[in-house]
């Protein structure tokens, strides 16, 4: 069953009607759904329709000069709902965090044809579950997001990347362990290979505040101007491996697995790669493969709470 919105009610309502028929639901399209709902700038708050694509709400915020410092591969063709379902995020995620930073309201449609809201208000039936967290990453298999209220920020004054060629993953890290310890304070902190080896960091901020970023990361050998091309180009369109490990365990990670072209986020552990064998506990763009049985089993419990008939999609 393909359900194509109309309205917010009619989805809540279709799968509904899944349930109530055990019919399972093949896809879920929201483009119909892609409406500003309600935007705030005195007080940096914005309501979207989850189909309105995640470009577009930038472009709708920038009118204003601010912005969500998320920064998925292919905005254009990412909508709300596939930011939200598969916390997408991109090389600022280590000066801004994930969406679940910036995410402050969730309306939900569930498999039982409810419509619920999740921020300052809580669902009775559903009390004792985080559900901006519970849903933010659950593939759509939990329910479907309809609408979001995002904190946005206003955009930096200025913003500048620089990078640095590494002979190998050592030195790498130990450029990356240099940068942590120093007074920095990048909003972006990447490693990646495509054809050489370079640790990219990103500044934002006043102007004034930059600039002594930069010369600070001058005097570190980090001075080669940069932008952050290098992260679609490595991630997309085509399908990567996706592992998470202690950012103390990367440089050993990337030296085991030695991908020939990798993009890491160096400030959280996760590697973004290709070119080599998945390894236990690897994912294919979020995917998990393999799991302890207690997060199993937590799964299922939840899975069987929200779509007792399991009519969406399972992990």
């Amino acid at each position: 069953m393909q359900i194509v919105a109309t309205s917010q009610e009619q989805v809540a309502s279709a799968l509904g009607q899944a349930t109530q028929a055990g019919t399972k639901v093949s896809g879920v399209d929201l483009r119909a759904l892609n409406r500003v709902v309600e935007y705030t700038p005195e007080d940096l708050t914005v309501t979207v329709e989850a189909g309105l694509s995640f470009a577009q709400l930038q472009a709708r915020l920038a009118e204003r000069r601010q912005w969500l410092p998320i920064d998925p591969p292919q905005p254009s063709e990412v909508s709300i709902w596939d930011l939200l379902k598969f916390n997408l995020s991109g090389p600022r995620r280590y000066g801004y965090g994930t969406i679940r930073e910036h995410l402050i309201g969730l309306k939900v449609a569930l498999a039982d044809g409810r419509l619920i809201r999740s921020g300052g208000k809580v669902v009775k039936n559903v009390a004792g579950y985080d559900l901006l967290k519970l849903f933010v990453g659950d593939r759509g298999t939990l329910g479907v997001a309809v609408e979001a209220t995002f904190k946005v920020h206003p955009l930096p004054e200025a913003e500048r990347f620089v990078q640095v060629a590494c002979a190998s993953p050592a030195e790498a890290g130990r450029i990356i362990e240099a940068v942590v310890e120093s007074p920095l304070t990048p909003r972006v902190l990447d490693l990646y290979r495509d054809n050489e080896l370079r640790v990219v960091l990103g500044f934002a901020g006043a102007r004034e505040e930059v600039d002594w970023q930069l010369g600070a990361a001058s005097k570190m050998g980090i001075k080669e101007n940069a932008d952050l091309q290098y992260d679609s180009d490595i991630r997309g369109p085509a399908p990567v491996q996706q592992l998470s490990v202690l950012p103390s365990r990367l440089i050993e990670t990337l030296e085991r697995l030695r991908p020939a072209r990798f993009v890491s986020r160096a400030g959280n552990g996760v590697i973004y790669y290709s070119g080599a064998g998945a390894t236990a506990g690897s994912s294919s763009e979020g995917r998990v493969t393999t799991s302890p049985a207690t997060v199993q089993e937590l799964t299922r419990r939840i899975k069987d709470t929200f779509d007792p008939k399991h009519v969406l999609p399972s992990l």
